[in-house]
């Protein structure tokens, strides 16, 4: 969903992402991958702090949204802003899905799903080679 407080589009070549990105955060966050289960570290972070971008470091989730969904991904129940992320009708491996990419550079970070937790019921499944972490005390 488009708004006037969106961010600014980044938009790269690919050769320029292939030169920014390791081969797997390429592969996952511009090819539309996915990293395997439970092997982010990012899924037992537990400090506080934001969860950005790999591609162009906008803030995307806060540690507070946050929750362990036991599925192998770091799991976040809402982002940090609405206009930080869109949705996209996925209808690859044959289902339907709603994507989640970041709203300023359309990197894919994963899926969301209708069974989260309160307060929203949405369970933000991102890969966590998609996203860098920063840690408040830093």
């Amino acid at each position: 969903m488009a708004t006037q407080d969106a961010p600014e589009k980044i938009q790269k070549s690919d050769q320029e992402w292939r030169e920014q990105l390791t081969p797997e955060q390429y592969r996952v966050a511009r090819k539309h991958g996915t990293e395997r289960a439970f092997t982010s570290p990012l899924n037992k972070e537990s400090r506080h702090g934001t969860f950005a971008c790999v591609c162009c470091g906008q803030p995307l989730f806060r540690s507070e949204a946050k929750f362990d969904s036991g599925t192998g991904w770091p799991s976040f129940y809402q982002p940090i802003e609405d206009e930080a992320v869109t949705d996209h009708v996925d209808r690859s491996l044959f289902m339907r899905r709603v994507e989640t990419r970041c709203a300023r550079c359309d990197a894919h970070l994963g899926h969301v799903f209708p069974d989260g937790p309160a307060p929203t019921g949405l369970r933000y499944c991102m890969n966590g080679v998609a996203l860098q972490f920063r840690p408040d005390d830093q």
